[in-house]
């Protein structure tokens, strides 16, 4: 099924099929990406994807609480780009975890209300990764998008093309923090010696 992202019925209609623990595809604010409920859609997101590797998804959030998964004090620097196009890499708190075995994970609190909603409602958090085959480059042209995965999810949220840059990507689970990424932000390096 494909339904514009501007449609009252669009919303509503993600998180019924992400409550049924099954991933869709939709505009995250900087690329398209599949999105699935934490932890159950792992496999099947692998799964369309073609993904092998153990690498965790990243993990989009609605707020900048992190206390869910981690007991990781964010820097205040955090609060001059979140919500937007950043990625942390944090520790999980003991006893958290990931399906991979990792015990760290990639956080985004992303600048669009429509997804934040959509985490909010479809369980507080999402999995997020980019609309690809493993090993390809992102997509960001929705027709390709439904050429090549319609038949692969239930639904596609059709956002248009979306000409964004993926996420900068900064590690915070050592000091100092380390720029993993250079995506549409740009983080001064004095703020990566900066707790």
């Amino acid at each position: 099924m494909f339904i514009r992202k501007d449609e009252e019925r669009a919303l509503q209609a993600a998180i019924d099929i992400l409550k049924d623990n099954l991933p869709v595809i939709a505009p995250c604010d900087t690329i398209y990406g599949f999105l699935g409920r934490v932890p159950h859609s792992d496999f099947n997101i692998r799964s369309i994807k073609g993904r092998e590797e153990v690498k965790p998804f990243l993990r989009l959030i609605s707020s900048m609480n992190i206390s869910e998964i981690s007991d990781r004090q964010l820097p205040q620097w955090v609060g001059q780009y979140w919500p937007g196009p950043l990625t942390l890499i944090i520790p999980f708190s003991d006893g958290k975890g990931d399906p991979s075995g990792s015990d760290t994970v990639a956080v985004r609190y992303p600048d669009d209300p429509w997804l934040c909603e959509l985490v909010d409602r479809a369980g507080g958090m999402l999995y997020s990764t980019s609309v690809n085959r493993s090993g390809r480059p992102p997509m960001n042209d929705i027709e390709a998008i439904k050429k090549e995965f319609g038949s692969d999810v239930d639904l596609i949220i059709d956002g248009g093309t979306i000409d964004g840059e993926a996420s900068t990507i900064v590690d915070l689970s050592d000091f100092p923090f380390r720029v993993l990424r250079q995506g549409a932000l740009e983080i001064p390096e004095d703020l990566l010696h900066t707790k």
